[in-house]
């Protein structure tokens, strides 16, 4: 008899340490995580892990065979910046790789009689603004405006939110029966910001590198302008939000794709709350016409209206609150 799981992708990156954190408190002792890296000694009593590549389609079979897959956390992806300087790469991983789990769950549904959940974090990058005056002026966008991606990283979430959709309404759509179809359900995030982890390719990583410079006293300069705006969102709330939209009753949901958002701030005033609790951090700018390209080209806040309403999204941490309850004392600790 196969063993029901929750199946866990990319666990050893940011959001994976800590959904696996999260999961495994709650009492769900049955994960099954993958990743190209060993798990991180502390995690490794916490999960059946297997090491591999999410391109890897007989590996995966393999583990369909062995394992029945409840929900999946598809988190594996090449992120924004690192997929500017290998695009072929960055669609191989985050769309084939995405495409492949998706055919894996769509046939486990069948198999199973009953639908897999296939939840999927989505970004901020899913979104293109043509100037900074539309930036400054539609200050908290909708789902469904302005997707028009300027990166690789942004076109490849976007796709996977439209394939999500296919295979959780229209899929085998001419087949004499319907299939039974897979629950697909996604977030788009803000820049996350993790007082554990490091920052490991994402465009709104200079939020988060103000923040681990400054607590190991190493100078930092930031590769955007003082006013480059962004929302960002703390690691707890990510991981309530993707397991809050996991438990949401699908009679709730009226959409397939979220907006969740925390706070906005420009890159200015980012260094200005890091150097409430870190007086003497030295932290200048230096913006790097790329990069910079590719922040102007996000949205400055996002409207979460439909997340709160249809599923009760809350985040916990204001600005205030995330620097002050879990960034600092976290980071600081880190570095004693």
């Amino acid at each position: 008899m196969r063993k029901k799981v929750i199946l866990i992708t990319g666990a050893v990156g940011e959001i994976g340490q800590a959904l696996l954190t999260k999961l495994s408190q709650s009492g769900i002792n049955k994960l099954l995580t993958l990743d190209l890296q060993p798990l991180p000694p502390e995690f490794v009593p916490l999960s059946i892990h297997i090491q591999g590549d999410i391109l890897d389609r007989d590996m995966l079979t393999r583990l369909i065979t062995e394992y029945e897959v409840d929900t999946v956390y598809h988190l594996a992806a090449l992120l924004s910046t690192r997929g500017e300087f290998a695009p072929e790469l960055a669609h191989r991983v985050n769309v084939d790789g995405t495409m492949g789990l998706l055919q894996l769950a769509a046939e486990q549904s069948q198999r199973r009689g009953k639908s897999v959940k296939f939840i999927f974090p989505s970004s901020i990058a899913a979104y293109g603004m043509p100037d900074l005056y539309t930036k400054d002026r539609d200050n908290a966008v909708k789902e469904w405006q302005w997707s028009e991606p300027t990166t690789m990283y942004g076109c490849n979430k976007l796709y996977c939110e439209m394939l999500g959709n296919y295979y959780s309404h229209n899929y085998q759509q001419l087949a004499d029966a319907r299939p039974i179809m897979l629950d697909f359900r996604s977030v788009r995030f803000p820049g996350l910001i993790s007082a554990f982890t490091l920052p490991s390719g994402g465009t709104t990583d200079y939020g988060p590198e103000m923040l681990h410079a400054a607590a190991k006293g190493d100078p930092y300069v930031a590769f955007v302008r003082p006013d480059s705006r962004l929302p960002f969102m703390a690691m707890p709330d990510a991981v309530d939000a993707l397991l809050g939209l996991a438990a949401a009753p699908i009679e709730k949901l009226s959409r397939r794709v979220y907006n969740v958002t925390s706070f906005s701030l420009t890159a200015g005033e980012f260094r200005d709350k890091v150097c409430e609790s870190f007086p003497n951090a030295e932290i200048h700018f230096l913006s790097d016409g790329k990069r910079q390209g590719i922040v102007d080209s996000w949205p400055s806040g996002l409207n979460d209206d439909a997340a709160r309403r249809d599923w009760d999204w809350t985040p916990l941490y204001d600005l205030d609150r995330a620097f002050d309850e879990y960034l600092i004392p976290n980071i600081v600790g880190l570095y004693k």
